[in-house]
């Protein structure tokens, strides 16, 4: 685990943070580790690497993270020597409001000569391309912990040079006008870390896990707030746009 990633995460979070041989990375920050890195003539025309490398090449187009499940064993650390492994564990077909949709789970284990670190499934969700907007809910109210934002395009730039990210969507105008969206979009991912970052920062607490869900998109220069309560052993998290929808919503074990 090299520390620059974390060092440029820190940098880009406006954070002063020394990651020093057996720092513990905060979590979710192991998405800029051991990343799949593919040859430029293998992207697809979303930016993504195309279908039917890793990925199955199911004949819809729109690719987005939709979410996922984290428990986090033990904490990854500066200098450390891990492995990642990753499988297509489930291909899931249905017929949705808006047409044909898939979903893909992906199974990612981290681990060391001692066990394993973090347990992951992602899931992804395939649409057509003409896809209308899904419905949208409001968010929650009556946060104990919050924090106002605003992403700019150099956040996003920055977040998808460190994930080694290609999707056009986050920024490509153009492109995104032609999925349906008034600007560049805002990571699922960064969105997810944002939201565990609020709760190590602003609440003190470290996750033992996480599971968390992407409701709609934010696009950039629109204000959003990370959102959160801890009861107990867990916490609620969520992010609620300016106009009130419901973003992302996710708990964390404690």
């Amino acid at each position: 685990m090299r520390p620059f990633p974390a060092q440029a995460m820190a940098a880009t979070l406006n954070r002063g943070d020394n990651f020093a041989p057996g720092t513990p990375l905060p979590p979710l920050w192991h998405w800029f580790h051991a990343l799949p890195v593919y040859p430029l003539d293998q992207a697809g025309p979303d930016g993504h690497q195309a279908l039917g490398h890793f990925l199955p090449p199911l004949p819809l187009p729109r690719r987005m993270w939709a979410g996922g499940q984290l428990t986090f064993h033990r904490p990854l650390r500066i200098g450390a020597e891990v492995t990642r492994t990753s499988v297509v564990t489930s291909v899931v077909e249905k017929q949705g409001r808006s047409g044909p949709i898939a979903f893909v789970t992906v199974a990612h284990r981290w681990h060391d000569t001692d066990g394993p670190l973090i347990t992951e499934d992602q899931d992804i969700v395939y649409r057509r391309a003409d896809a209308p907007p899904g419905a949208v809910e409001q968010a929650p109210e009556g946060e104990t912990l919050s924090r106002g934002m605003t992403a700019d395009p150099v956040l996003l730039f920055r977040y998808s040079a460190l994930t080694f990210n290609g999707h056009r969507i986050h920024y490509d105008r153009a492109f995104c006008a032609t999925e349906g969206y008034d600007g560049l979009v805002v990571h699922g991912p960064l969105l997810a870390t944002l939201l565990l970052d609020l709760l190590r920062v602003e609440g003190g607490a470290l996750p033992q896990g996480f599971r968390f869900r992407a409701k709609a998109p934010i696009t950039d220069g629109t204000p959003f707030t990370l959102c959160g309560g801890i009861d107990g052993a867990e916490a609620h998290l969520w992010v609620r746009r300016a106009d009130g929808v419901l973003a992302m919503e996710g708990w964390a074990g404690l």
